[in-house]
């Protein structure tokens, strides 16, 4: 039995690649993530989807939204697991402040060991995410589900499935409202396809 697994990241708030917006509450799309939002509904509209998870993050909400409405899903989850790394105090800093921080400089080069401020390591999110789609291959078995979450959340799950250090999290991206398809069965884990733009 397996299930496939879309991980949909967030689209675009406004200023995405200039600050880290980490847990900070009431970070809500921009127009491009509004419009980004409706392409990944239509997309999605084209799956099976059975259910829907997202982390408990507006941006990742206001992106559940409307993929829940085009696939007739009545509620979407709240996961935990699929929250975003807590970084503690590093969030809302831009990353030009954050490239003088020896600690981010740290995070970034030792990913396989690091902590951010709050403490969360990247292993530390690699094994929730996992243990989640874990859970979901034994509760939604042959069925497809969405995860809705976050880049480096992603990224650790990709690593996990792909066989990679957590280190080798750079060599591939994950755009906002990106797909990143995956077949998880009780053999393990097989990537589709990384980064697809709707």
């Amino acid at each position: 039995m397996t299930t496939t697994i879309f991980l949909v990241r967030h689209a675009a708030y406004d200023n995405v690649d200039r600050y880290l917006a980490g847990r900070l509450e009431d970070i809500n799309l921009g127009q491009t993530g509004q419009a980004q939002t409706l392409q990944l509904a239509r997309r999605l509209a084209r799956e099976p989807l059975a259910a829907i998870f997202s982390s408990p993050r507006k941006r990742t909400l206001e992106t559940a939204k409307p993929i829940a409405v085009a696939c007739n899903i009545e509620q979407i989850g709240i996961c935990q697991e699929l929250d975003e790394i807590d970084f503690g105090a590093w969030s809302g800093k831009t990353f030009e402040e954050l490239a003088d921080d020896a600690a981010w400089r740290m995070w970034n080069d030792q990913r396989q060991s690091a902590r951010t401020p709050s403490g969360e390591t990247m292993q530390d999110t690699q094994q929730r995410i996992v243990g989640l789609m874990d859970v979901l291959r034994e509760q939604a078995p042959n069925r497809c589900v969405a995860l809705i979450s976050h880049a480096d959340v992603i990224k650790a799950a990709v690593c996990k499935v792909l066989g990679l250090q957590l280190g080798d999290c750079f060599r591939f991206d994950i755009e906002p409202a990106s797909i990143t398809t995956v077949v998880h069965g009780d053999w393990g884990s097989k990537l589709i396809r990384l980064n697809e733009i709707a």
